[in-house]
This record gives structure tokens, C-alpha cells and sequence, in this order.
């Protein structure tokens, strides 16, 4: 095993789960998506280091989430725990992976890291960014793996 770049991260609490309506399970009402149900999606996705999820290492927080729905548009925005995070592409990946597969195709899903906490933020926008950069990461069977554990179950 490699050697961890952050060896004890700041942990924070977990928000408290979203509380469902009665509107929210009705079938019959229109329900845009919105920056909670967002966040809800991608919170609990594991850190590739560490036994925590991106939530609870604040690389991913609620207010950082921007939705437009009459543009569907859903833009991302993550901190990564260092500003020289090996692990930021993969991070992204999994995250921008996690929403092509929940939401609908209408979507267009922006994936970058917020501006200023990151070294290399430039260049790993460009490869988030980059369609064709993304489709053929997706075919290394290896990093597919690795992703489908990050965006798998809560290792907790």
C-alpha cells in the first residue's frame, strides 16, 4: 500500500438526513431537483484514502452544489483535504460517475474543484471537464473498480 498523503484528516459531522414529505413521495407532484436532493446523492460516496465519506472530510458540502433545472445544469464544486491531493481526479470522477448514473440524461453535470484549494486545480478541471478524457478513464477496468468502491455503500 502506498503512503497516505493526509494521515489524520479533519473529520466533521455528518448533516442530519433529509426529511421526507408527503409531496415528496407523491408521484403526482412535480418535485424539481434541488441542491439537497443533490448532495444526498453524492454525501455519502468513500474517500479513495481513508474509511470516511466525502461529507464527513467537508471535500463535498451542500452549499457548493448549484442546480438550474430550466437549463439542467447540476455544477459541482469539491475541496480536496490538501492543496496537493493525488487523488482529486479520482475524487471527481467519482462524484461526476455517481450522478451520471442517478440522474436523468437531461442533465448536464459539471464536476470542478472550488476554486483556490488546490494545486493543481486547472489541469484536473480539464480532465473533469473533458468528455472523451472521462469516457476513456471509464474503460481502464481497474479505475472503474476503484470508482464503483468509492460511490458504493458507506464503508461504516
Amino acid at each position: 500500500m502506498t503512503e497516505l498523503e493526509n494521515i489524520k484528516p479533519n473529520v466533521y459531522l455528518k448533516c442530519e438526513d433529509r426529511k421526507l414529505t408527503k409531496d415528496d413521495q407523491d408521484e403526482n407532484v412535480v418535485d424539481p431537483f434541488d441542491e439537497r436532493e443533490i448532495f444526498d446523492l453524492i454525501r455519502n460516496i468513500n474517500d479513495p484514502e481513508h474509511p470516511l465519506t466525502l461529507e464527513e472530510l467537508h471535500v463535498l458540502e451542500q452549499s457548493l452544489i448549484t442546480v438550474d433545472n430550466e437549463k439542467n445544469i447540476v455544477q459541482i464544486l469539491f475541496t480536496p483535504t490538501i492543496p496537493h491531493c493525488s487523488m482529486a481526479t479520482l475524487i471527481g470522477l467519482s462524484i461526476r460517475v455517481k450522478l451520471l448514473r442517478a440522474l436523468p440524461p437531461r442533465f448536464k453535470v459539471s464536476v470542478e474543484i472550488n476554486p483556490g484549494t488546490h494545486a493543481s486545480e486547472h489541469a484536473v478541471n480539464k480532465q473533469l471537464s473533458d468528455k472523451e478524457r472521462v469516457a476513456a478513464a471509464l474503460e481502464n477496468t481497474h479505475l472503474t473498480e476503484v470508482i464503483n468502491q468509492c460511490i458504493g455503500t458507506p464503508l461504516k
